[in-house]
């Protein structure tokens, strides 16, 4: 992951691009779990509004798979369907722990 090509993207340096990142890592794990319960109690609303979140938060830093994943959650949850939801929580995770351990050799 080109962390300084990110950052050039939004205008900022590298070390500030990965304080950003950071964050959305510890928020995002919450944001996942949150997602999951939703999914496991069939709350729609609360899965698109967790998967919005995920998806603004993962774009505006230019992680596109994430925000892609999340944008489909959100998409067929809006539709009343929370079908592949659970499969592409486990791959955001996924995505996210990539993104840590590419933190940790920045």
């Amino acid at each position: 992951m080109d962390f300084a090509k990110l950052a050039e993207k939004l205008g900022l340096e590298k070390d500030e691009f990965i304080e950003l990142v950071e964050l959305f890592l510890d928020v995002s794990a919450s944001d996942l779990g949150k997602l999951q319960s939703a999914i496991d109690e069939r709350d729609i609303q609360q899965a698109v509004e967790v998967a919005h979140s995920l998806k603004g938060a993962s774009g505006n830093l230019g992680l596109d798979e994430i925000s892609g994943m999340a944008k489909n959650v959100e998409a067929n949850a809006r539709q009343g369907s929370l079908d592949g939801a659970t499969e592409a929580v486990r791959m955001m995770k996924e995505k996210r722990e990539l993104i840590a351990e590419a933190i940790k050799n920045a």
